[in-house]
């Protein structure tokens, strides 16, 4: 056989073959009876709740406006008021150490040491050097040093948040690497 024979018996065989049924009406079929046969199941809303109205009374009630609410208000807020104090009053009689005229951020820590057994870290403001133990005062806010790490100060702070009450707040100063 010649090789155009060849090639033109392949090309009749697919176009023949090409020309049945492709399997499109089985497919079809298929569809329409699953339509058929699928019926969507609607769950129905449930009734709303019925309403029942309540009468107001107000007997059992207290006027928002009465002495007796406003100095039951006074009460608890001077108490708060007395106990905020009580943090900073002795704050204010003590005398105050070197290190305390100056910001958090204008202080560097530079190291530590153990000196007879305790911890103390060395501390730079102004290029001076300063030693700070536990329990001496750094900065403005009555920080006081709670903790003398290698590479931190631990301070307890004494400040006054939005409301203008005094809080306590933990404040660290880290260890700083030289500059080059």
């Amino acid at each position: 056989m010649k090789p155009n024979t060849l090639i033109a018996a392949v090309s009749a065989a697919v176009l023949v073959s090409a020309c049945g049924s492709s399997g499109q009406e089985e497919l079809q079929a298929w569809m329409t009876e699953q339509r058929v046969q699928t019926k969507p199941q609607v769950q129905p809303i449930p009734e709303p709740k019925k309403f029942t109205p309540q009468s107001y009374t107000q007997q059992g009630s207290t006027d928002p406006f009465s002495n007796l609410k406003l100095t039951q208000a006074l009460k608890r807020e001077s108490a708060q008021s007395a106990s905020n104090a009580a943090l900073v009053a002795p704050e204010l009689a003590r005398r105050k150490e070197p290190l305390e005229a100056y910001p958090l951020d204008s202080m560097a820590m530079v190291g530590s040491l153990l000196k007879q057994g305790l911890p103390v870290a060395l501390v730079r403001v102004d290029n001076l050097l300063y030693q700070a133990r536990p329990g001496s005062y750094l900065g403005q806010n009555y920080g006081k040093i709670v903790k003398v790490g290698e590479t931190e100060v631990v301070l307890r702070e004494i400040v006054q948040d939005a409301a203008g009450e005094w809080i306590e707040r933990t404040a660290t100063l880290q260890l700083q690497e030289r500059s080059k």
